[in-house]
């Protein structure tokens, strides 16, 4: 059971969210970085896919790294190493992004920090996807 005060900034999250941008988005169908982006572009989120090594995931156009994003973003998605998610973080706060979430087994207190120091809602070691349909959101992943 989710703490109250958490739940309801997850139900906010979602309701003012409309564009997430996937940091290691995958054409992998078995891998979360494919199918938890695919779940929440079927419920109506714009995906925006940050993958060097491709040219387009979901049917959409991928972007090398969140420098090159060229249209607002609400959520960075982070399907990549704790290693690599101050460097995120970083990039998600020149970009104004509202909420930097790491995917489950990704956590980073300096990332948090970095994210909280430029404004940004922070989640760590939790699934989108999951959480969606946890809270009532849909069917789920």
């Amino acid at each position: 059971m989710l703490d109250p005060d958490f739940e309801l900034e997850l139900r906010r999250i979602y309701s003012e969210s409309r564009t997430i941008a996937v940091v290691g988005a995958t054409t992998s169908k078995e891998k979360p970085g494919f199918y938890i982006p695919r779940y929440m572009q079927s419920q109506g989120y714009t995906i925006i896919p940050i993958n060097p090594r491709y040219g387009e995931v979901l049917g959409e156009s991928t972007y090398p790294d969140l420098a090159g994003v060229d249209v607002p973003v609400d959520i960075v998605n982070v399907f990549r190493p704790s290693e690599e998610a101050p460097a995120i973080a970083r990039q998600s706060a020149l970009i104004g992004a509202n909420v930097l979430w790491l995917q489950p087994g990704i956590t980073s207190d300096e990332a948090a920090a970095i994210g909280h120091e430029a404004g940004m809602t922070v989640i760590m070691d939790r699934c989108i996807g999951r959480t969606h349909a946890e809270l009532g959101l849909g069917e789920g992943p």
